[in-house]
């Protein structure tokens, strides 16, 4: 399974964290964010990733070349930033006849089991399958409301009257449906321009692992003390294709 990691934000509420350095290179524990990511994708079996960026992109393409550690990583350097869903839709071909991939939020911290999720996404059989969990400040996250057989209902972009605090995650199992829904125009974000849309074909992933976003100063020191790190590696039979 390919994947896309997100890694082209400013990180502007990190700063002065983020004057010199990308997000996702700042260490949780010693190891670079995006480290922790490229592990965890070794660790089940996604090969080939994709990772867009634009503040300090020299650093972020410094390095993947000392780090890639067996993983096929393809760099796209954007002048302009897309959105998250335009870089989706740049780079469609990427894709190709692929019938699902992932998409990850480069500054969510998580050691979540993605072999659970993408069987949860087969026993589903929707176009997409999201990652959710908890949040105490629903009018700042993207949030979703559920029928009972955990299917998205509702999805609403940092809502003024919130109707749940299941928030998603930052973790997208999509399948090529979620590229036709993107509108054309630039930038174009998934969180407002797309989930919205996939409404009613979407099911909803509990994430009962540890995940963070740490896009806020108290998050990035809290997680200084509370990572409990990755999983064991698993066996290699066991990993999504």
């Amino acid at each position: 399974m390919k994947a896309f990691l997100l890694a082209a934000g400013y990180g502007t509420r990190l700063r002065p964290l983020t004057d010199q350095i990308p997000k996702c290179l700042l260490p949780i524990g010693g190891v670079p964010l995006l480290g922790i990511w490229l592990d965890l994708f070794r660790t089940y079996g996604i090969s080939e990733v994709l990772i867009n960026a634009h503040s300090h992109s020299n650093a972020v393409k410094d390095y993947i070349s000392k780090n890639s550690g067996g993983l096929s990583i393809r760099l796209s350097e954007e002048e302009t930033l897309l959105g998250s869903a335009g870089t989706l839709r740049e780079n469609r071909s990427w894709i190709g006849a692929d019938p699902l991939f992932g998409v990850f939020y480069a500054d969510v911290l998580t050691n979540v089991n993605l072999n659970q999720m993408l069987e949860f996404h087969r026993l589903h059989k929707q176009a997409a399958t999201m990652g959710v969990y908890e949040v105490s400040n629903p009018r700042e996250c993207g949030i979703v409301t559920l029928d009972q057989d955990g299917i998205v209902r509702q999805f609403v972009e940092k809502p003024s009257n919130p109707q749940s605090n299941l928030a998603f995650a930052g973790l997208l199992l999509a399948t090529t449906a979620v590229l036709d829904v993107i509108p054309d125009q630039t930038p174009v974000d998934i969180g407002f321009d797309v989930l919205p849309k996939l409404v009613d074909r979407m099911a909803a992933y509990a994430v009962p692992d540890y995940i963070v976003d740490i896009g806020t100063p108290q998050k990035y020191d809290f997680v200084q003390t509370t990572w409990p790190g990755l999983p064991a590696r698993i066996r290699p039979e066991s990993c999504p294709e």
